[in-house]
């Protein structure tokens, strides 16, 4: 699955539709990073305070990687905008 993200509430997003794909909880990622299920929602609701080794964390339980690539110019509209 490749997901593009550009802001907080995107990649936010993004690691909740790869979760729930995978069949996974909060609970579970919680378990995998030992991290507070509090701290998963946060991150998953767009928290622009959520420190990088969180992100980090959270990539590695669910089995992703960080990739930086050069941005793609969008002659689309995002599926975000369109459901927003």
């Amino acid at each position: 699955m490749k997901i593009t993200a550009r802001t907080p509430d995107q990649i936010g997003n993004a690691l909740r539709r790869v979760r729930k794909a995978k069949g996974m909880t909060q609970k579970d990622v919680s378990a995998r990073t030992n991290l507070r299920v509090a701290t998963i929602s946060s991150l998953e609701n767009g928290d622009p305070g959520t420190q990088m080794r969180t992100v980090i964390s959270v990539l590695a339980a669910l089995d992703l990687e960080f990739v930086v690539q050069d941005r793609i110019q969008e002659s689309q509209p995002s599926i975000e905008d369109i459901f927003s």
